[in-house]
């Protein structure tokens, strides 16, 4: 989305240049984990709506849920995975404007940029059920076996129960000894980990969520390069779905025409 944060890790002052708090620096802090780097191999093209303004993505039980932001274009939506034929959506109304989405057991969550408010849907028809408050702003979302993982574009990631959204814990994201800011949507995969889209970059971390450290930085600038020529108008990187029980992940972004079925490799 179209955000408020800096786009560069430094500024100029008095003709010096400082590193903002937060950016990750390219040298590895003193005995840090140095991140693995990785790229997406690509498996496949898959056609994507190029009006969605994507802000979450995922895969359960055969079916691909996809949510959208921006005021009076935010909606979330279910389909067939093979086929591709919508089963369900839901218009999310203004002034909201919708963020990251992710199912647990019979309910989809959705959650909202700067209104402080999160919508338990019915997992199956969307409908709403209720609406839930938080503090701060509202990126990303996902599902891990007994708690969800939430961004908020800082360098911290909040766990809340499933049932209630209330908040259960933090942890700090760090890249190479140095804190990660800029979580954006977020994938629970299958091996434990947390994948972010890092906003504003082609970066995709994946985060162990015991101790906030990026064991691998997947650059996958390959991806918007390998768009249509003819392709115009398109955002960043964002959303990222793990084909369940596989190595693989589909992978878009904002406004993107086409999601790229993936491997991450070395």
């Amino acid at each position: 989305m179209n955000r408020r944060r800096p786009l560069s890790c430094l500024v100029l002052a008095a003709a010096i240049v400082v590193p903002v708090a937060g950016c990750a620096a390219d040298t590895p802090a003193a005995g840090a984990v140095v991140a693995e780097v990785q790229s997406p191999e690509i498996v496949r093209e898959v056609p994507h709506d190029a009006d969605a303004f994507t802000q979450g993505l995922e895969i359960s039980d055969g079916v691909l849920y996809e949510g959208t932001g921006r005021v009076g274009h935010s909606w979330v939506r279910a389909t067939d995975l093979a086929s591709g034929t919508e089963l369900a959506r839901a218009d999310l109304a203004r002034p909201m404007f919708g963020e990251g989405i992710t199912v647990t057991g019979g309910t989809l969550w959705q959650i909202t940029w700067k209104d402080g408010v999160a919508i338990e849907r019915d997992r199956g028809t969307l409908a709403p059920r209720r609406q839930v408050g938080y503090d701060g702003e509202g990126w990303g979302l996902c599902t891990q076996a007994d708690r969800l993982v939430m961004s908020d574009g800082s360098d911290t990631l909040t766990f809340r129960d499933p049932a209630t959204f209330d908040a259960v814990g933090t942890v700090d994201v760090t890249l190479d000894g140095r804190s990660l800011d800029r979580l954006n949507e977020l994938e629970c995969a299958d091996d434990g980990f947390v994948y972010a889209n890092v906003w504003q970059t082609d970066r995709i971390v994946k985060i162990d969520p015991a101790t906030g450290v990026v064991v691998t930085r997947i650059d996958a600038s390959n991806l918007k390069d390998a768009l249509p020529a003819d392709t115009g108008g398109v955002d960043v990187l964002n959303g990222i779905a793990q084909i369940p029980g596989t190595d693989r992940f589909l992978v878009t972004g904002k406004l993107w025409p086409r999601m790229f079925e993936v491997r991450f490799v070395a």
